[in-house]
């Protein structure tokens, strides 16, 4: 594929290289009010950014709730949105749920929020310490769900390879949202998970794309996976942008094309919380490197 468009299920419409995560929304680095996850949605919508996700846990629903704002003067009919379940808000927190019921109660609770009608795809949301109960009763909810066409796809998002692994292995899943785990520094996701993807033709959506920030500015004091890098990480990216300089690179372009080198990869998944951060994204995302690069970056 190497970064071309792609459907998230079988027969669903062909999506962006770039997709929007609500994570910011729902004050994950600072507050946003409606109108400034407005304003983010609006600069992706004119971006050609088509697929945005959320969940009952940024924010403990606040995110849904403003990007179920933001994306109500949005034509449905090329809206992509995705949430998630497995994480029932119980007197304003997250306590885990993984029944049946549970999923089907979460699944009303973000259409409420999101002011929608439907949902097209719906994410099992780290069930890491649940897997079983996840396979074994939330997954078929949301299969038959899938079937009676209440939703469109069903997948796994989560932040390891190893529960997708498992997962891809036992169920029929559209979709897998993997986040920071196929990266310039994290490249894991490529030893077993995205083949088994590749093979069973499960989509995957690529987040965290950047680590939480190393591979967008690698200075120090640089972030990654949410916490200060250690000074190996921070060497490691270092060169990483080094290579990409001696090509006349940038190295938030590679980090954000690396993820669509894989045919398994569909999207990239971003968090933004200004416009001109969409803007930069987009720039990146569309600017020519040579394939030249690719080689050196992969035995760096």
């Amino acid at each position: 594929m190497s970064g071309a468009a792609s459907g998230l299920w079988h027969g669903g419409p062909a999506v962006d290289r770039l997709a929007l995560g609500g994570a910011p929304f729902g004050g994950l680095y600072e507050a946003m009010s409606g109108e400034q996850v407005a304003a983010v949605v609006d600069a992706a919508w004119t971006e050609g950014i088509r697929y945005f996700d959320t969940a009952p846990r940024y924010g403990n629903g606040v995110s849904e709730t403003l990007i179920g704002r933001a994306v109500q003067s949005k034509p449905r009919a090329e809206l992509v949105l995705s949430t998630k379940v497995g994480w029932q808000l119980t007197d304003g927190r997250p306590i885990a749920d993984f029944t049946a019921d549970g999923i089907r109660r979460s699944l009303e609770q973000s259409l409420q929020r999101l002011g929608l009608d439907r949902i097209d795809i719906v994410y099992l949301h780290d069930p890491d310490e649940y897997r079983a109960q996840a396979l074994d009763e939330a997954y078929p909810a949301l299969r038959e769900l899938r079937d009676q066409g209440v939703v469109r796809a069903i997948g796994l998002g989560v932040n390891w390879p190893a529960l997708p692994t498992w997962f891809v292995q036992r169920a029929d899943l559209d979709v897998v949202l993997l986040a920071g785990r196929y990266t310039l520094l994290d490249r894991s996701a490529g030893e077993e998970l995205l083949p088994l993807c590749l093979e069973r033709e499960v989509a995957v959506v690529a987040a965290a794309v950047f680590n939480s920030g190393i591979l967008a500015d690698p200075s120090p004091g640089a972030r990654f996976d949410y916490r200060p890098a250690t000074q190996d990480v921070l060497t490691r990216a270092q060169h990483l942008q080094t290579i990409c300089r001696r090509f006349g690179a940038e190295l938030p372009a590679a980090a954000l094309q690396f993820p669509l080198q894989h045919p398994a990869v569909a999207t990239v998944l971003i968090g933004a919380t200004t416009p001109a951060e969409v803007t930069a994204d987009r720039h990146w995302m569309d600017t020519p490197l040579p394939s030249a690069l690719w080689a050196d970056l992969a035995s760096a």
